[in-house]
């Protein structure tokens, strides 16, 4: 199947687009609406856990939702307005309205000093508050009087929110790509992680696949605490994972390792990203940053690493108003996409060999095998890919064992491994 890999970019911004204006958080209709946009595109199964639920350690939180908010001057003019961004109110803040102070309302003010210009994205979860987010310009700007403040917020029983979507395969072992979706209007920290989980998911499903695929729309930490709490008798279905965010944008790719450390998922994303031509990065497992923390937890210890561009914190514009859509571009988004596809196409194809000619080389210019059509240097890496497999396939070796070990791309190993089974010189292992 070829994929344009510019029109995948281009329909992905599309759906960010779409998902922008929305305010999500931990719980609440942001969330559902979010779901609602993405069921346009897959049919997620959104489901609903109530406000109080025992999971694990934690419990799930009131629900919150948000109509709007201002701050007023004495002169009557919104000096602060939800609806211009929603990232002005304090997330999850408890519904007020009252006249106060400067004094008092700078109490209750949240700024970025180091960048005057943007407005912080800041929460509240567990620690009842209210409060507003501006710009440190708009707060040096602001004058001694009297202010009403406002905001028509509910916080109360309800329930946590999630979305997931199964692709059943011919094995039940599962490949699990994990998305928050917790963030009001945060571009690369939220949204490319989502949108990038919904064009795999809707090109997955056109495959005829090995492993089954699952697909988590969670907010983050408690969503994947929830998750795992509510599925704890399934979850060692899980043999690879990816946690998809900060995807969006021109920085270098970096792969945060699972806590294992040298799983399957870990050795094929390493492999891709070095034969990709791209700059990236790798880092071992620290239990700090996305849900992968909570996937690679003691308990469960699941081959979940994180797939990322720039990594959270790493760039002036994380958990700011500058992570805009000026900030993610389609071809960022597309470059992602083309990687986590080359990652899942190497899990699929990921198999074991046995030579049925293991006694010295087989005669393989007999068999047209060094023919192969290409350039001379093309022809010479076909040659040596062909002499790797038969070498190699013991029985004990994957197609990935054999790409690391001779520095050839997978795509190589396994068209080599292609043409050798054809031949009859290959008989596949039982997975």
């Amino acid at each position: 199947m070829t994929i344009n890999d510019n029109e995948v970019g281009r329909e992905m911004y599309r759906l960010m687009t779409e998902l922008f204006p929305i305010c999500r958080s931990i719980t609440g209709n942001g969330v559902r609406e979010t779901l609602n946009s993405i069921k346009k595109h897959i049919p997620v199964t959104v489901h609903e856990v109530p406000s109080g639920t025992q999971v694990f350690d934690w419990t799930v939180p009131k629900e919150w939702n948000i109509t709007d908010a201002h701050v007023k001057n004495s002169k009557g003019e919104k000096i602060i307005d939800f609806k211009e961004n929603n990232l002005h109110v304090l997330n999850y803040s408890l519904p007020v309205k009252k006249k106060v102070s400067l004094g008092e309302l700078k109490e209750h003010l949240f700024t970025q000093p180091e960048y005057p210009g943007w407005i912080p994205y800041r929460t509240s979860y567990y620690k009842e508050n209210w409060g507003f987010c501006i710009s440190h310009d708009q707060l040096l700007d602001l004058k001694e009087d009297e202010y009403e403040v406002f905001i028509d917020s509910s916080l109360g029983n309800g329930s946590l929110t999630y979305g997931e979507y199964y692709i059943k395969g011919e094995k039940t072992e599962e490949v699990l790509i994990s998305a928050h979706v917790c963030h009001p209007s945060l571009c690369n920290d939220n949204l490319s992680g989502i949108v990038l989980a919904v064009f795999l998911a809707k090109h997955l499903i056109q495959k005829s696949l090995r492993y089954s695929y699952r697909f988590l729309f969670i907010p983050g930490t408690i969503g994947s605490i929830t998750w795992l709490c509510m599925n704890e008798s399934n979850v060692s279905k899980i043999k690879h994972g990816l946690v998809a965010a900060c995807l969006g944008d021109s920085g270098k790719f970096t792969y945060k390792k699972s806590r294992q450390g040298n799983a399957e998922i870990d050795r094929t994303v390493i492999n891709v990203l070095r034969n990709s031509g791209n700059d990236f990065e790798i880092i071992d497992f620290i239990p700090f940053g996305y849900d992968e923390r909570q996937y690679c937890s003691p308990g469960f210890n699941l081959a979940v690493g994180c797939l990322m561009k720039t990594p959270y914190g790493h760039y002036p514009e994380y958990h700011t108003s500058a992570d805009n859509l000026d900030f993610v571009l389609p071809e960022y988004l597309a470059d992602s996409f083309s990687i986590a596809l080359a990652v899942f196409n190497i899990l699929e194809s990921n198999k074991k060999y046995i030579n049925l000619n293991p006694k010295c080389e087989p005669q393989l210019g007999k068999r047209g095998l060094y023919q192969m059509t290409g350039g001379q240097k093309d022809k010479k890496i076909k040659e040596l890919a062909l002499l790797w497999v038969l070498n190699l396939s013991d029985g004990n070796n994957t197609l990935l064992d054999i790409s690391d070990r001779a520095g050839l791309e997978f795509a190589v190993i396994k068209d080599a491994s292609d043409a050798l089974f054809k031949h009859d010189l290959l008989k596949g292992c039982p997975d």
